[in-house]
């Protein structure tokens, strides 16, 4: 029991400490710094950034879930484009209430988590390959729906669910980070789903011989991944007013960026939630301040890889680390 508590854990609070420090470090740079000290403290600015991470820490709500079990999701980018354009289709192209066409877009992201579910927990074939074949399925599935066009959406209530202001000063996305990211904390904490799902990522042979279905735990956790991406994919397209194809392209990486900075390990068995979140702020500021030096979109790529590889031999130094006591 104390071992599955310490793996929960990853660490502890000081297993936070090294990321939350960067996260702070990060800010202040930018807080400092003369080109971008000016923009960077803007309200307006600071709004945007609670905009543009919300996608990237709910996917990377599912995401935990999925390293933690020592898998890894690389199709959360597609259903993110499938859910939102599926959506966007239903209310201007079919004419269906806002309410009704969110409920399918959000089955739609199940539907295919679940698709990534059954191959997954029922064969022995590698997460990568499955979610890297669904990955691509998915793609094209959304430019076949929306023909490779974006579809427009005027709805009102739409629109206000992905630009909204709460009493004119609160973005409403920040209400989404703290639901979503509640509803992840209670499955990893509080059930025995959440439980399991260490415990699998652990030592799955041992979870097996403890009488846990791995099986079962392997589908929810896809299935929840799948979740977590539609709800990403209907907020990113409300906030734009439009179902893009493209969108989500890249998002899985940012998302597995955030998990792993914040302490998952690649693994499976060691993590927090409460890491991937301040891993996921710590991408979208750097994106943000990226974005103000006006840094070319060539070399942003490069930043972001070389931050993921970064947190991967972290993460690889650590298991070397512990495994030599």
């Amino acid at each position: 029991m104390k071992k599955q508590r310490d793996l929960r854990a990853g660490g502890g609070i000081r297993g936070l400490l090294g990321v939350l420090g960067a996260f702070v470090l990060l800010f202040l740079v930018l807080a400092i710094l003369p080109q971008t000290s000016s923009s960077f403290l803007q309200v307006t600015n600071l709004s945007n950034v609670v905009r543009q991470i919300t996608v990237n820490i709910i996917l990377a709500c599912g995401l935990t879930m999925a390293i933690l079990i020592g898998g890894i999701d690389l199709s959360v980018g597609s259903i993110v484009a499938i859910s939102g354009c599926l959506t966007a289709g239903l209310i201007t192209n079919n004419g269906l209430p806002v309410g009704a066409a969110v409920l399918i877009g959000l089955l739609s992201g199940v539907a295919f988590g679940a698709f990534n579910g059954v191959f997954i927990s029922r064969t022995n074939i590698p997460p990568f390959i499955v979610t890297l074949a669904t990955m691509n399925i998915g793609r094209g599935i959304v430019r076949l729906y929306t023909n490779s066009r974006t579809i427009l959406v005027s709805d009102e209530v739409f629109t206000f669910m992905g630009r909204g202001m709460i009493f004119g000063v609160i973005p409403v996305q920040l209400l989404y980070i703290v639901l979503f990211c509640a509803i992840a904390w209670f499955v990893l904490n509080r059930t025995k789903t959440g439980r399991h799902m260490y415990a699998v990522g652990d030592n799955e042979q041992a979870a097996l011989y403890t009488g846990i279905n791995v099986r079962r735990v392997k589908f929810a956790v896809y299935v929840f991944a799948g979740f977590f991406a539609a709800v990403a994919g209907i907020i990113a397209a409300s906030r734009t007013s439009s179902g893009l194809y493209t969108t989500g392209e890249g998002y899985e990486m940012d998302a597995i960026a955030a998990v792993v900075l914040g302490g998952t390990s690649m693994t499976g068995g060691v993590g927090r939630l409460s890491g991937s979140i301040i891993g996921a702020m710590i991408i979208g500021i750097l994106d943000n301040g990226m974005n103000i030096l006006g840094l070319n979109s060539s070399w942003q790529y490069v930043v972001k890889g070389a931050v993921l590889l970064i947190a991967v031999l972290i993460d690889y130094f650590k298991k070397l680390r512990e495994s030599a006591q």
